[in-house]
């Protein structure tokens, strides 16, 4: 299958500005790009179905080049709704310093920064070496801008067009840049580019758009309870992308497959077929979290994501280590308390798990009480700071799936300094009266 098949196949291609695409993405040889804006300090799970195409085309004989947006970031893309926040030079400097480098750890590829060849343009150059180019009745036709009359759009977000198309430019002249990739929003910027190549160079240019990747409802593929799947494990640890993953929604998966993974179109249908006729494997989820972690984190970042999964799912979760315990009980709820030693009955009532003493003992007798893991029949058990996760942190479980944390607070040495002025205050002032 050769690589535009291959795209179509996987549902990679909405818009093409030529028909001429398809034969210059079989012959490979094209020097294109692909950009974001650094409104964030890492990547998500929706820059990463977007940036996939980069080593795709890559593999098939083409030149990639990333595009990290500090320009076009200090402006904002603008939304369907509302206008985006300006954020400092300061944190986008900061977030195109984070962006590029998780950039070229994942893929490896060069990365460019619009601010360079941006920021000593001047407002009169600005307006006659590109504005006179754009049509106003071009622009507004633009679907982007016509959903934000009504609502009203500022000059900063209308010209943004003109900036992006000025990086096609820029580039074309510049890197030999011939193609610009993106998702289906970037649709008009896009086409403005090629325009402006054409205007000014008399040269062609070409693009094309991804459809974006959404749940079933419509929305943006990426995020679970409100927060973003990051590409940074710090933010987004591989036990987190496992679960989301494996979650995945049975009628979307092998859709993720196909935009998220390289595996071949061959293995994809049989997985599918597996999804089919044996939902309850979940071979599809699980291929596309193996897949999808290795690529980002390595084998053994995955591996451990399982072994977590699998250690909670059993309820043995004695040999986890306490940054396991922190990734896996995140969003547990969590109490903090000073005491380094506490009856098991004080305990179940302090995280919730019980609404009293009698309510306690029931649980505790009947067998459905675990403390790391360990199921607790006797009413006198003593939970200890010695024996929490790393002398700090005690999962109380009851039942099936009621989970809780106790956490040991430590004072701090000023916590202590305070009370113990106090203390000598106190007596310095007693004497003294």
């Amino acid at each position: 299958m050769k690589i535009y098949d291959e795209l179509v196949w996987r549902g990679l291609i909405k818009d093409v500005s030529s028909p001429e695409i398809e034969e210059k993405l079989n012959n490979g040889g094209l020097t294109f790009y692909i950009g974001t804006d650094p409104t964030g300090d890492s990547l998500h799970i929706g820059h990463f179905s977007s940036f996939l195409i980069s080593k795709r085309l890559k593999d098939a004989g083409h030149n990639p080049i990333l595009l990290v947006g500090g320009a076009t970031g200090l402006i904002g893309d603008p939304k369907p709704d509302t206008e985006r926040p300006m954020i400092t030079k300061e944190q986008v400097q900061h977030n195109f310093d984070c962006l590029k480098a998780q950039a070229q750890k994942i893929f490896g590829f060069e990365v460019v920064n619009n601010y360079d060849w941006s920021k000593d343009l001047n407002f009169i150059d600005f307006l006659r070496d590109y504005g006179k180019y754009f049509n106003v009745n071009y622009m507004l036709n633009k679907d982007i801008v016509k959903r934000r009359l009504d609502l009203g759009i500022t000059y900063t977000e209308f010209s943004y067009m003109i900036m992006q198309a000025m990086d096609f430019y820029w580039l074309h002249e510049n890197k030999n840049c011939q193609l610009q990739v993106a998702g289906q929003d970037q649709w008009g910027n896009i086409t403005a580019g090629i325009e402006l190549i054409r205007k000014k160079t008399g040269k062609e240019a070409y693009g094309f758009t991804m459809p974006l990747l959404t749940k079933s409802d419509g929305t943006k593929f990426g995020k679970t309870n409100g927060k973003a799947i990051w590409l940074d494990r710090e933010k987004t640890s591989p036990y987190e992308m496992y679960q989301f993953f494996i979650n995945s929604e049975d009628d979307k998966v092998i859709d993720y497959l196909k935009f998220l993974t390289f595996l071949t179109p061959e293995e994809i249908m049989e997985l599918e077929e597996k999804n089919k006729t044996q939902p309850h494997l979940r071979e599809a989820h699980k291929a596309l979290a193996r897949e999808v972690i290795t690529f980002l984190h390595g084998e053994e970042a995955y591996e451990e994501a399982v072994q977590v999964s699998q250690t909670l799912f059993s309820g043995q979760i004695q040999n986890l280590t306490l940054e396991q315990v922190d990734v896996a009980f995140e969003g547990v709820p969590t109490v903090e308390t000073e005491e380094n030693e506490m009856n098991i009955l004080d305990a179940l009532i302090l995280v919730g798990a019980a609404k009293s003493k009698r309510e306690a003992r029931e649980f505790v007798n009947g067998g459905s009480v675990l403390i790391n893991g360990e199921r607790i029949k006797d009413l006198e058990f003593t939970v200890k700071k010695e024996d929490a996760f790393g002398q700090s942190k005690t999962v109380i479980r009851r039942g099936k799936k009621n989970y809780f944390v106790l956490s040991i607070f430590k004072k701090s040495k000023f916590y202590n300094y305070f009370f113990l002025g106090v203390f000598f205050h106190n007596i310095v002032f007693s004497f003294v009266c």
